[in-house]
């Protein structure tokens, strides 16, 4: 319906509510569009007040010329949201604030970088101690089971290390000569001590005869056995009393190192006791030949060297200076 209809007809009816025989009236003071109202009929009044509604509004929605064309700058304006996102807070922080919070995060992003690689390094070098504790290691070659020229080399030169204060010539004079040192490369064998018996009835047979001799003098071996440890002595004394090296007139086995054992009882073992084998550490050995009498060479065939064992780090008994040094005074003394 159009506006100006309605206004007529608001018109007309304000005309019949304003007839004495509708009301009495008089205009408000407040406001054009309003009565004071005496009496009324309530159908009427009802009307008048829907339809004067409708007017207005009308009237108020069609302010705007129908060839009214908004300014670009107005159009434009309506489209923008001038309200700032609330997630997005980096259009509001200054060069400042941005530069510190990039460093923040880049100073973060360093400090989990290394985390991680530490990470990757600990977990590599578990895995490496893993690998390494489950993979048996190798055994390097025995030097006991090189032939006598490459033992002669070997022992000349750890000669040189212990007598290091001596001249080539000096060190000749003593030095042990190849024809000196058995072939034992035919064994093929284990060298371990569960093997001692069998590795001396081969491959030195004379020694094995020798042993189950009785000796005719006290304290005279025809065997010295130079091990490293006096545990290991206790160990190689029980194998050599085996009764298929000794037999049943073999002599004694003299067990000799320092540990709980006084060089005077030694002594007085050694000269009561007639011995086939004199088994010790390279220290109490020496100090039994060099310092007293009760240990004699003079039925001396044979001497072994312990090179084969080897301790936690590696080492055979010539590799370690201490055992080294003394090892060579022995030899001085038997030479």
């Amino acid at each position: 319906m159009e506006t100006g209809n309605l206004a007529k007809i608001s018109q007309q009816l304000a005309g019949v509510l304003a007839s004495p025989r509708a009301l009495s009236f008089s205009p408000s003071p407040t406001g054009p569009g309003y009565t004071s109202l005496r009496y009324i009929d309530p159908f009427l009044l009802h009307l008048y007040f829907l339809l004067t509604t409708a007017t207005m509004s009308r009237q108020r929605g069609d302010d705007l010329d129908d060839d009214f064309v908004p300014d670009d700058l107005v159009a434009m304006s309506e489209d923008e949201d001038l309200t700032p996102d609330g997630d997005d807070i980096s259009g509001l922080l200054s060069a400042e604030e941005e530069g510190e919070g990039a460093a923040a995060q880049e100073g973060a992003d360093q400090a989990t970088t290394a985390k991680k690689r530490k990470r990757r390094e600990k977990e590599k070098e578990r895995k490496k101690r893993k690998l390494a504790e489950t993979v048996e290691p190798i055994e390097p070659p025995s030097m006991a089971a090189q032939p006598p020229v490459l033992l002669a080399d070997y022992m000349s030169s750890m000669q040189a290390k212990t007598f290091s204060k001596m001249s080539g010539v000096e060190l000749a004079d003593i030095q042990i000569p190849e024809i000196s040192i058995a072939d034992t490369t035919p064994w093929t064998g284990s060298r371990n001590l569960d093997q001692l018996v069998d590795f001396i009835a081969k491959m030195v047979p004379t020694l094995r005869t020798r042993l189950s001799q009785r000796p005719k003098f006290s304290g005279s071996p025809t065997l010295i056995f130079v091990a490293g440890a006096a545990l290991r002595v206790a160990d190689i004394v029980r194998v050599l009393k085996d009764k298929r090296l000794r037999g049943d007139k073999g002599g004694e086995i003299a067990k000799l190192f320092a540990r709980h054992i006084k060089v005077e009882d030694q002594v007085a073992y050694l000269r009561r006791t007639k011995v086939a084998a004199a088994v010790g550490t390279p220290g109490r050995l020496g100090k039994l030949l060099c310092d007293t009498d009760a240990l004699s060479t003079s039925a001396l065939t044979h001497i072994i060297l312990d090179m084969s064992y080897r301790d936690a780090k590696k080492r055979c008994v010539l590799d370690i200076p201490e055992t080294r040094d003394e090892q060579g005074k022995i030899r001085l003394v038997l030479l």
